[in-house]
């Protein structure tokens, strides 16, 4: 069979850095995704209740959907997922940050050479 005959599996990976300027509203708005959550059982709602209180990258972590970053893209089905959020320090003038080349060169780098 050739490629076009068969499914084509395509890992988008997306690395984003999100300032948390108001961890209240934050965490207020994952405590209602919890509460709206009719297949949650009990005792975890109250774990998660309890997690997203004590950390905010915990509260974005019950907020982001990954199917909602695909789910109206035409010719696609999400068929696996997984995501996670930690608080980092961050320094936007850091190498490690430099998302503008894959390989780390950066731009300025290049047209010096």
């Amino acid at each position: 069979m050739s490629t076009s005959e068969t499914s084509r599996y395509v890992r988008l990976r997306v690395d984003l850095v999100l300032e948390v300027d108001a961890p209240a509203s934050l965490t207020e708005a994952a405590e209602g995704r919890i509460a709206a959550d009719t297949f949650m059982p009990e005792e975890e709602r109250s774990h998660a209740r309890a997690a997203v209180a004590e950390d905010s990258a915990e509260a974005l972590a019950y907020l982001v959907e990954p199917y909602d970053l695909v789910g109206t893209v035409p010719g696609v089905e999400l068929v696996q997922a997984s995501w996670s959020s930690e608080e980092i320090e961050y320094d936007p003038d850091a190498m490690e940050w430099d998302l503008d080349d894959e390989d780390g060169a950066r731009e300025d780098d290049e047209d010096r050479a």
